[in-house]
């Protein structure tokens, strides 16, 4: 990997690891930014992380852009011989595949879309190489995901499956942004999945929705009273398939305060990841089944 170093005017820096999105390339982005963190640079007021690649806020007036990009690139040394190990959690998280509500929104969008005769299951079934929607849908959710950034929407989550690169699921975007997706719309696009939290223009595949809130500003649901946001960085997502009566139950809970979404703390590991990638990803699901 090649890092690339760039100024984003007078007061920030970009910093990219690749130019493709890679668990190494992640492993260097996170450990870099944390280097620039933990050496207190003066006039260093936000350090904003993204999936392989980070970027850097500072007071141009308290350090010199030159001088401020010498510090940074200085610190790429300890993102290369940092540990690629982390203790994080996995999180399972339901889904209603071909729900009611995003299907009625992908239809009413369908002149923005690459095969206006479908539905974006359909799609990205057929263009990854499935027989059937329900074939792309057991590969969606059967291999637990990488939560490699939060942002572009407050709590949105990037994820990345955790699975060989030959293996990945690629469906692009729609040709033209919708006006509207529903919030907590899980979506695709690229080799990204997200969820999003609110409702608003979005153009990424609509595949189904959770009733888990992921965003609460007003901290009102239970499991977010401490933070409004629910995903960080490494965060590790095991999607699971729901219906609609499991749908409604949850979203109750959700209303009464007392859903809890099952999570368990895991040790990932990288090198051990991309020696045996199917062990790994079973460890981590024996770990979210035992919770």
């Amino acid at each position: 990997m090649k890092t690339r170093y760039t100024f984003g005017g007078d007061e920030h820096i970009y910093v990219e690891m690749d130019e493709e999105m890679s668990l190494d390339a992640f492993f260097k982005s996170l450990s870099m930014s944390n280097a620039v963190r933990d050496a207190n640079i003066p006039g260093v007021t936000e350090i904003c992380p993204a999936n392989a690649s980070f970027q850097v806020k500072f007071d141009p007036d308290v350090t010199h852009p030159d001088d401020m990009l010498k510090r940074v690139q200085e610190l790429e040394h300890k993102a290369e011989s940092a540990d690629k190990r982390m203790t994080t959690r996995i999180i399972e998280i339901p889904v209603y595949y071909q729900d009611p509500w995003t299907h009625d929104c992908v239809m009413r969008f369908r002149e923005r879309h690459q095969d206006p005769s479908g539905t974006d299951l359909e799609y990205a079934a057929r263009i990854n190489g499935y027989d059937s929607v329900e074939a792309f849908i057991e590969a969606h959710h059967s291999q637990p995901w990488f939560v490699s950034m939060v942002g572009f929407v407050a709590g949105l989550p990037f994820l990345y499956q955790l699975v060989d690169r030959d293996k990945q699921l690629e469906v692009p975007k729609y040709l033209r942004p919708r006006t509207d997706t529903p919030k907590h719309t899980v979506g695709y696009g690229g080799c990204f999945s997200c969820i999003y939290s609110v409702r608003g223009a979005g153009g990424y595949q609509m595949f189904g929705i959770t009733p888990m809130p992921i965003y609460d500003p007003e901290q009102k649901t239970s499991y977010l009273r401490d933070f409004m946001v629910f995903f960080k960085p490494g965060d590790i997502v095991k999607w699971k398939p729901i219906d609609r009566a499991e749908y409604d139950r949850i979203e109750a809970a959700v209303a009464a305060g007392t859903y809890a979404p099952r999570i368990a703390e895991v040790d990932f590991d990288l090198e051990a990841f991309n020696a045996d990638m199917e062990g790994t990803n079973a460890k981590l699901m024996e770990a979210l089944n035992a919770a």
